[in-house]
């Protein structure tokens, strides 16, 4: 027996491995996918029979995500790595927010939807706001998914510190065989499957989760009259908790998810990009650039290391961790080593396995950002970090810069020296688009009174117009040597006089 029990943990930790490392070869292509998904979706210019193509392309890797992240769900639990974070959380608002949600998916579709408190709820309970939210969301997502007329209910009730949760439709229903296998992984009933489409992991998620946290979730139906999902978890009440300081918190997150980030104001931040993949340090560039932060990139942990050494101080680091060499674990140790300023740091990466896992380096889980990564999480977590106020429009005041302000119709005259016009000519060149926007980053850096220039030439590389920037470089180049030219004959006719 005891043979047959290693045997078993020695699979399950096998199954574990290898789903965490599927996750992680998915991730990293969805990464790209999905996240240039998101800024053609932003972006104006874009024509709108071209933004439902795009659409259609975040539906598809949307899709691909759940499932990904489902399944992963699943080996974390039964490996015991998946652990529940009990915080205060807003019970009563919660539910309502869920409901309201789901009220426009119903209307959208024709249903009916009807959400019923019976007696009264807490306003604050303890539990893992997260993991209580995705079993309701799962519940009511699926009820709506297989309902294609009549009506959707959402009933709550509360009483001795446990919550019930009750989810009603008038869907097609199961046979009574149906029912014994419908939280089994990727099942779904053959009476409910016409129409609709999904992963068939919501349901054992919902389940495994319940119990996860000591709960329970039955389900009864009736074939033709519609399902019934009940779930009971353990919430105890919180009495004492700081109702109107958390509020304001909970208020000024869901102002910050609708404002319009387009640039922040004050002093520009400076971020380094440590990623081995050019197509995700490239994504991280062309969403954080145009907001006003002054990226640089490494590709391993030895040229973070080397940056650094060299003397570049960052306000950010965004760091990989399955990176070729030194992996980022081991590039973040060498980092406070260093014994000088620390930036804040994140950590970028497909490995979602590793969230949430304790590290010495006490790197805590809201610093651990999955790919793909969603935009608005990444904006959120500088805004956090870095106090950041976000300005309406791109077109307010700029940014003041990290140098001496000089304004950008002055700079834009000013060239580097000549040693560097020619380094960024061949690069352009080239059509090096990296290459070009770190040699740009370098001569800020050693040329603040090039900033304007910089400016104007990364505004081009970025709708690549090379040919341009080229022309516009060999002007430079020939500007320079006349200014030279005629130094040195005024040199001469002093020296006559």
């Amino acid at each position: 027996a005891e043979r047959a029990k290693q045997q078993a943990q020695q699979a399950n930790q096998a199954k574990s491995r290898y789903i965490s490392a599927i996750s992680h070869e998915l991730r990293t292509p969805l990464n790209s996918i999905l996240g240039y998904a998101q800024l053609m979706g932003e972006d104006a210019s874009i024509p709108p029979h071209r933004k439902q193509a795009v659409n259609v392309i975040k539906r598809g890797g949307e899709h691909l995500l759940s499932l990904i992240e489902g399944t992963l769900d699943m080996a974390q639990i039964e490996a015991g790595k998946l652990t529940l974070s009990a915080k205060p959380m807003q019970f009563a608002n919660g539910m309502h927010e869920i409901a309201s949600l789901f009220e426009l998916q119903a209307a959208a579709k024709g249903l009916e939807f009807r959400f019923e408190v019976q007696g009264a709820i807490p306003e604050w309970v303890k539990a893992d706001e997260k993991r209580v939210r995705q079993i309701i969301i799962n519940l009511l997502g699926n009820a709506i998914k297989f309902t294609q007329q009549g009506s959707v209910t959402f009933r709550l009730r509360y009483a001795r510190e446990m919550a019930q949760v009750e989810v009603h439709d008038t869907g097609p229903g199961m046979h009574a065989q149906e029912l014994e296998y419908i939280f089994d992984p990727f099942a779904r009933a053959t009476s409910a499957a016409v129409g609709a489409t999904g992963s068939g992991l919501g349901l054992t998620i919902a389940k495994m989760l319940t119990d996860l946290m000591g709960g329970e979730l039955t389900a009864s139906s009736q074939l033709g009259q519609g399902s019934i999902f009940k779930v009971r978890l353990f919430l105890p009440e919180l009495h004492s908790q700081p109702r109107h300081s958390l509020e304001r918190l909970t208020q000024a997150q869901n102002r910050h998810q609708h404002q319009p980030r387009k640039r922040y104001a004050g002093v520009r931040r400076r971020i380094l990009v440590v990623d081995n993949e050019e197509a995700d340090r490239d994504l991280l560039v062309s969403l954080l650039e145009p907001l006003g932060f002054v990226l640089r990139v490494a590709a391993s942990g030895h040229d973070c290391l080397d940056l650094l050494a060299a003397g570049y101080d960052p306000d950010v680091v965004f760091m990989d961790l399955a990176m070729p060499g030194i992996d980022g674990w081991e590039t973040l140790r060498r980092i406070r080593a260093l014994g000088e300023h620390r930036p804040h740091v994140a950590i970028v990466s497909a490995n979602a396995f590793d969230r949430g896992v304790n590290n010495v380096l006490g790197i805590e889980p809201e610093d651990f950002i999955v790919k793909p990564v969603r935009h608005s999480e990444l904006l959120d977590w500088l805004e956090r970090k870095l106090a950041l106020a976000w300005q309406e429009t791109a077109d307010g005041v700029e940014a003041a810069s990290a140098t001496p302000s000089i304004a950008a119709d002055d700079t834009a005259t000013v060239p580097p020296p000549r040693a560097d016009l020619l380094a960024l000519q061949e690069l352009v060149r080239l059509g090096f688009y990296r290459g070009i926007t770190n040699k740009l980053a370098t001569i800020v850096a050693e040329h603040p009174a090039c900033t304007g220039f910089a400016q104007v030439m990364g505004d081009m590389a970025r709708q690549f117009q090379f040919e341009a920037m080229f022309a516009q470089l060999q002007k430079d180049l020939i500007d320079l040597k006349d200014l030279k030219d005629l130094n040195g004959l005024d040199k001469e006719n002093h020296d006559a006089v």
